[in-house]
């Protein structure tokens, strides 16, 4: 997955009006135009031709239920060029979709013009395979140690999406794979970039007309931060935004490495602990840090984990540390072939919007950081953290734990109240305008008007998700008195573009109150502390 950069592979010359060379020292980069498609061009020593076609289009554009939608587009858009020893790819992002492919000039050109052809005229007859194809996909597809943290930051829509399966590949019809295409893939809201001196002959990147799109606004389903979250793999793991600069990248290096230092070099508790800089968006950032335990050493990397911080943000940093981080990137300067190198990234901000330095800037801005700025990073970071860990909670450091349930709301008057199969003290409340669970510790609640999506069973479950990412299931077999009719007040109002019709689940996978009324256990008890994100 390519992503956006502040530093050298974003450092490249500014688009220049025409297509005339840059000087070595301006690194390089040229700028024209092919079927109307900003062209970016940078020559390289040596090797075979490299070219990518960004779209600024990704998961972050769709919604819960249309998930999968841009990555099937793709998918499709790449069919044609079958079995091939050439070198290509798509990859589809949070906000943009990228297809880069490596070879002779011909083979780039044929490959290029394929896509183009692909995205004119989609192969839709391919759609059933492909929905499989993804699906497997999906299933196959390791999670990162961060993989939760975007749904509690941003709820069940934006950038939150990228926590999610892929719900539209279950029920996406071919109008409204090729009505998503013809709006974001477009000659208009695309960028080229090509290593090479010249436009290569024979290129045919005709696309409808459209409009640049704008970068999907940051949703929040945070009321507070810095805040904690439990669970997760056993590492620990924390984000937070910050806004897009040379310090905060610096930062990363300066957090990554003071983070091995003392939780793998001096405690030995950690093999991995590093930190990672994504830019988000044209102003902000994401900062995301980690680090790995056992069992019996969980305490001792939150505990570690959580004082790198804070030695940070009380100012702590030595001028070593930053000298040391600054020394890194500027040797990024010395990569052969700098503007070749930097034409994906360059060519993604000039996509967004986003300025590029040339390298005599970014160099002087990477020399302009001070220890104070960095202290500024480390602060900012700590305000907007959310941070999960193994176990037990960290209020003790001045993080507060996310919501784990809803405000409490009374149904409304016209509500029914359905009693838990499973506890007498558990209820499910089925109004004209929400569905609330209602439990001893809490209750959530999901308002249609507010409902990302509903998975929608052959067996007459619902299970609804809101946009806070709170999720409600409903069963008919956990409930007393949950007929059809109740199912059908919900059925009408939330928003038809909400539901997601799912397979029909094995007999097994339907679940049963338990023998012991009372008590609640098993796939019951999960239900009620599946708080976020209802998954699958």
């Amino acid at each position: 997955m390519t992503q956006q950069t502040d530093g050298p592979a974003a450092t490249a010359q500014p688009a220049q009006p025409t297509s005339a060379p840059a000087s070595p020292e301006r690194g390089l980069i040229t700028a024209t135009e092919v079927d109307h498609i900003p062209t970016l061009l940078a020559p390289t020593s040596g090797g075979p031709v490299t070219a990518g076609l960004y779209f600024r289009v990704g998961a972050a554009d769709e919604t819960l239920a249309t998930a999968g939608l841009t990555h099937l587009v793709e998918h499709l858009a790449l069919h044609r060029h079958g079995v091939s020893d050439l070198h290509y790819n798509g990859s589809t992002a949070a906000t943009h979709t990228h297809f880069v492919v490596s070879g002779t000039i011909e083979e780039v050109v044929t490959y290029l013009n394929g896509v183009c052809a692909s995205l004119r005229d989609l192969p839709v007859e391919r759609l059933a395979t492909e929905r499989e194809i993804l699906r497997t996909e999906q299933a196959g597809r390791g999670r990162g140690p961060n993989h939760s943290l975007p749904l509690w930051r941003y709820g069940a829509r934006g950038y939150g999406l990228v926590t999610y399966p892929e719900y539209g590949t279950l029920h996406l019809t071919a109008d409204a794979v090729r009505d998503w295409a013809r709006t974001w893939f477009t000659r208009d809201n695309a960028t080229l970039w090509i290593t090479g001196d010249t436009v290569p002959e024979g290129l045919d990147l005709t696309l409808p007309a459209g409009r640049r799109q704008p970068l999907p606004a940051p949703s929040s389903a945070l009321p507070v931060t810095p805040a904690y979250i439990t669970g997760g793999s056993g590492g620990v793991v924390l984000d937070g935004i910050v806004r897009r600069s040379s310090a905060a990248s610096l930062f990363a290096d300066v957090l990554g490495r003071a983070l091995y230092t003392d939780l793998r070099q001096k405690g030995g508790y950690s093999y991995t602990a590093d930190c990672g800089y994504h830019p988000r968006d044209n102003d902000h950032a994401t900062i995301t840090a980690y680090a790995d335990a056992l069992p019996q050493k969980q305490d001792a990397v939150v505990g570690g984990f959580i004082d790198v911080l804070a030695r940070l943000c009380a100012g702590t940093i030595g001028q070593a540390e930053l000298d040391s981080a600054r020394s890194k990137r500027l040797k990024q300067y010395e990569t052969p072939d700098l503007g070749a190198a930097s034409l994906p990234s360059h060519a993604l901000n000039v996509l967004t919007g986003h300025a590029n330095l040339t390298p005599e800037e970014q160099r002087a801005e990477l020399a302009a950081v001070t220890v104070e700025d960095l202290r500024d990073v480390a602060r900012e970071l700590h305000a907007s953290a959310l941070i999960q860990v193994p176990g037990r909670p960290v209020d003790w450091a001045g993080f507060t734990e996310a919501p784990q349930w809803s405000t409490p709301v009374d149904p409304a008057p016209a509500s029914t109240v359905h009693r838990s199969r499973a506890d007498h003290n558990v209820s499910l409340a089925v109004g004209p305008e929400a569905v609330t669970l209602a439990t001893p510790a809490g209750q959530i609640t999901v308002r249609y008007d507010a409902c990302a999506a509903m998975r929608v069973f052959p067996d007459g479950a619902r299970h609804l998700i809101g946009f806070d990412a709170f999720v409600v299931e409903v069963e008919p077999t956990l409930y007393a008195k949950l007929t059809p009719d109740r199912i059908a007040v919900i059925d009408a109002e939330v928003p038809a573009g909400a539901a997601v019709p799912m397979p029909a689940r094995d007999p097994d996978e339907v679940p049963q109150p338990p023998a012991r009324r009372g008590v609640l256990k098993g796939r019951a008890l999960g239900m009620l502390r599946s708080l976020r994100p209802g998954r699958g």
